[in-house]
């Protein structure tokens, strides 16, 4: 096998991101993926993946290899549109990740209209509100919300978002309103655990004075949508991104707790592996996004909300 049927070969098992998967796509069994694998880590002499029966994890050196080839690749399919004289558009498979909420009620519709639009683009979307690595899962773009913190992707933002605490009425009233952070030690607090990382540990900050509160309450969940039905059923007090609670707040039903103080970023982006020469269908997608997202605020907040 040459150099770039190799990188080929390697981009493909990641972005399936298991030997079964790749061996499917490729029309072969899993045994003869594996041992092409081989093949390449012998014919390079390093390993390239850590793999068990579960998982495969790319090495230092595979993710070289992968982001590296990744460039490589895109360099040559660009010569060769240049030198056939070919027009660059949109074609062939796209992963993107996002959130089960959020993915489910307007990245889901907005990739439904984005089909239509580029019928030579195959979508696949991948719902979870676990955090995903692009290059280790094989992921070409991810809506994420807040701050970026990995300096090898670039972040292009789709819609302003903050987050927001809020309570039933019925629950103020019975518990009385919070005013200042210290007073949610003494109230239900609905937490979300949305990840490995420590949940329930709420941070905010007014000017430059910075508190943080480890709140807790009878009630977490891992779904942002039964946390906002336990808020709505009066159970405590919730941290919510405005999208998802704008409608409960301008009908009533959710009051802002603790106005006066801001909550970490929560800002709604697009981000994708830095690259120089960024894919057509890559290309496509973050434009449309932007476009669909760019409409007036107050008519996107007033759409309605999914059922609790």
């Amino acid at each position: 096998m040459d150099g770039f049927s190799d990188l080929r070969f390697f981009a493909l098992l990641m972005k399936e991101g298991s030997l079964a998967a790749a061996a499917q796509q490729m029309g072969i069994t899993p045994p003869a993926v594996s041992r092409r694998l081989a093949q390449l880590e012998h014919r390079l002499g390093v390993r390239l993946l850590h793999r068990t029966t579960r998982r495969i994890h790319l090495t230092p050196e595979g993710e070289t290899y992968l982001l590296d080839g990744a460039r490589i690749l895109g360099d040559l399919e660009a010569l060769e549109r240049t030198v056939a004289g070919a027009r660059s558009s949109p074609r062939g498979l796209i992963k993107l990740a996002a959130t089960l909420g959020f993915g489910r009620v307007h990245i889901a519709p907005a990739l439904s209209a984005f089909a239509r639009a580029y019928p030579e683009v195959e979508v696949q979307l991948h719902l979870t509100d676990r955090p995903v690595n692009l290059v280790e899962q094989g992921f070409d773009a991810a809506v994420r919300f807040g701050d970026l913190p990995d300096s090898r992707l670039t972040a292009r933002r789709l819609m302003a978002n903050q987050r927001l605490l809020c309570a039933s009425p019925a629950y103020l009233a019975q518990a009385g309103a919070p005013t200042q952070p210290a007073d949610l030690l003494a109230h239900q607090c609905i937490v979300i655990r949305e990840s490995d990382e420590t949940y329930g540990t709420w941070h905010l900050h007014q000017g430059q004075r910075q508190e943080t509160v480890k709140v807790r309450g009878m009630l977490s969940t891992n779904d942002g949508g039964a946390a906002t039905h336990w808020a709505l059923a009066g159970h405590g007090v919730l941290m919510r991104s405005e999208w998802d609670v704008a409608t409960h707040l301008a009908a009533g039903r959710l009051r802002r707790v603790l106005p006066a103080w801001a909550l970490p970023a929560a800002d709604v982006t697009l981000v994708y592996p830095t690259r120089s020469d960024l894919s057509a269908k890559t290309r496509a997608l973050a434009d449309f996004l932007a476009a669909w997202f760019s409409g007036d605020r107050k008519d996107f907040l007033a759409r309605p909300a999914p059922r609790p």
